[in-house]
């Protein structure tokens, strides 16, 4: 028989456990914890003996609470640490506004990730916030906006519908980059948003002139039933995972496929995606069983 004292304590400890998840998805796991996660694989069509290492940022969203100046120059050292090939900076740099803290001018966070630095580069793709927080830019329905601008300035290429050809050890791939794909919000039907992009797949795509592999720069990974074999690789984020994350599942994921492209490493057809959880918060700064984290992507490599 449970008895009111019995009863009285476990609404204690529920209330207390709960407050103190709460404590830890608002005050811990966003702002103190970064993990690195390693992906190894072989696609089908990566070129046999070839290892190429890739580490990858995505979602930083520069915010005066959840992602600092300070946050950001870390982020960048352990990059740095990694001894990757080459970095890929995977869009949505600006944050949006909550909480009445103003987020960080794009020339404030730029120069920390042109600190970046790989024997290959570093190569950027723009994501929607980069779009969102510009007024401007919505209104005029073009950019250049200023995470583009201030990113070249800082000495980081940005790829809207672009490729460039790398060559590591004699053997050629290209690295492509998609515009973003919702980039423009045009309204609202039915209580959803509506958005027009950017992006040209095709476009993209035929600017590879050879047969070396390629891998697809795309910040949301909704792009990825459209994507060929041709592809030996596409990288997104901007799901941040959901960023709340119980055994391997999100209640909310910001993709019109749901939980299918929410995460991780994704095989359709032999064609391979991976999904960072990303760095930053979106809409509330919290992140709860997908902490921030950096990716590292070993190809040619054994899983």
């Amino acid at each position: 028989m449970i008895t009111r004292r019995t009863f009285l304590r476990g609404i204690g400890v529920a209330v207390g456990t709960g407050i103190g998840l709460a404590g830890y998805a608002f005050g811990v796991e966003p702002l103190y914890r970064l993990s690195v996660t390693t992906y190894r694989l072989s696609p089908r069509t990566w070129p046999a003996g070839f290892r190429l290492r890739l580490a990858v940022v995505a979602d930083v969203h520069a915010h005066r609470h959840s992602m600092p100046i300070a946050r950001i120059d870390e982020i960048v050292s352990v990059t740095n640490g990694l001894g990757a090939d080459a970095v890929l900076l995977l869009g949505d740099y600006m944050s949006g506004k909550y909480w009445r803290l103003p987020r960080i001018a794009a020339e404030d966070w730029a120069p920390v990730l042109g600190q970046l630095r790989a024997p290959l580069g570093v190569h950027a793709v723009l994501g929607n916030h980069d779009w969102w927080e510009e007024p401007d830019a919505q209104r005029l329905r073009r950019g250049p906006v200023q995470s583009r601008l201030q990113l070249e300035k800082a000495g980081i290429p940005v790829y809207e519908n672009d490729v460039v050809r790398l060559t590591k050890d004699g053997q050629p791939f290209w690295l492509a980059g998609l515009a973003d794909q919702i980039a423009f919000i045009t309204g609202i039907v039915d209580g959803r948003m509506v958005f027009q992009g950017l992006d040209d797949l095709d476009g993209t795509l035929a600017r590879v002139t050879d047969d070396a592999p390629v891998i697809l720069m795309a910040h949301e990974p909704d792009i990825f039933p459209k994507v060929p074999d041709r592809v030996a690789l596409t990288i997104s984020g901007h799901t941040h995972g959901g960023q709340v994350r119980l055994f391997g599942w999100s209640p909310i994921v910001p993709s019109e496929f749901g939980n299918r492209y929410a995460y991780g490493h994704v095989i359709e057809d032999e064609r391979h995606l991976i999904v960072s959880g990303g760095l930053g918060c979106s809409i509330l700064p919290v992140r709860f069983g997908v902490p921030p984290e950096i990716v590292v992507v070993e190809l040619g490599a054994d899983a």
